[in-house]
């Protein structure tokens, strides 16, 4: 089952403040308009089919605004919502209901988004075998946030960073002298974590998986050469496709077999979920 866990407090509340900070400054003027002690009951409604991803980010933003803010989820992280359902309920002060908004909703829209497209993408190649793989292609700042929403669509996690995983590309080759050496002073450097090489044919495959590397990523294969890649080496080293895959062509790329299949596509080409806050009239 896919880790649902999402990231650390702190980072959530961190990433709650900055956005507070850019859309709040030195107060909500608008939100002054609205008598002091009146109390508001709200709802969020999705607009359209998605995959929940965002809650602990929504209700931290109703936190750092005013903690009478109460929310009242109906659906949880990681359902499947339909058009026009309740997600949730908030109860309390007008004034911070109204200065969370937009920064609860950005978040949750941003990450229902991501998780819906990983879902898409994850159920695009139902029963192949093949596992379907997040990027480093992120929105600036929200690397965690937009992880656990990959997580959240099904999909999983490739390294979050440059420092938990090795991915030697084309210039970490070039500048260490080959494959080998590069995988050599990998092995020789950072005992433990994994050492994945981009190869461009069946060549440096082979070069990879002889060095030692443990996966390798198969950059823009065709459907036919990723076949071949299957039979010969599958079971030696991981292999993983990557490159100019959509939902589209994933199933015929899972379909040969392949081990994994990253796109930066759920990630940094997501749509925001159409969803709205309305007052609910006493």
């Amino acid at each position: 089952m896919t880790d649902l866990a999402p990231p650390p407090p702190e980072a959530v509340a961190a990433d709650v403040e900055r956005a507070l900070q850019e859309d709040v400054g030195d107060g909500d003027c608008t939100a002054a308009l609205i008598p002091a002690g009146t109390v508001l009951e709200t709802r969020v409604i999705s607009r359209e089919a998605a995959v929940l991803s965002g809650s602990p980010w929504f209700v931290e933003t109703f936190r750092q605004t005013d903690p009478a803010v109460r929310v009242r989820w109906q659906a949880s992280d990681g359902d499947l919502i339909r058009r026009d359902q309740e997600l949730c309920r908030l109860n309390g002060p007008a004034r911070a209901v109204l200065t969370g908004e937009r920064t609860a909703l950005n978040f949750l829209q941003t990450l229902s988004g991501t998780a819906t497209q990983a879902h898409r993408y994850v159920e695009a190649v139902a029963g192949t075998g093949a596992v379907i793989l997040d990027t480093r292609k992120t929105l600036p700042g929200l690397r965690l946030a937009q992880k656990y929403a990959v997580r959240c669509g099904g999909a999983r996690n490739h390294r979050i960073g440059l420092f938990d995983a090795i991915l030697i590309k084309e210039n970490h080759i070039s500048a260490a002298g080959s494959i080998r050496e590069a995988v050599r002073q990998a092995m020789q450097l950072n005992a433990g974590l994994l050492i994945e090489v981009e190869v461009e044919n069946l060549d440096e495959l082979e070069e990879a998986w002889k060095a030692g590397a443990q996966r390798a990523l198969l950059d823009n294969f065709n459907l036919q050469t990723l076949s071949i890649a299957v039979k010969r080496f599958k079971g030696r080293v991981e292999l993983e496709a990557s490159g100019g895959i959509d939902l589209q062509t994933v199933r015929a790329v899972a379909e040969t077999g392949v081990d994994f299949i990253s796109t930066g596509a759920i990630t940094k080409s997501v749509q925001a979920t159409d969803f709205s806050m309305r007052f609910v009239a006493s």
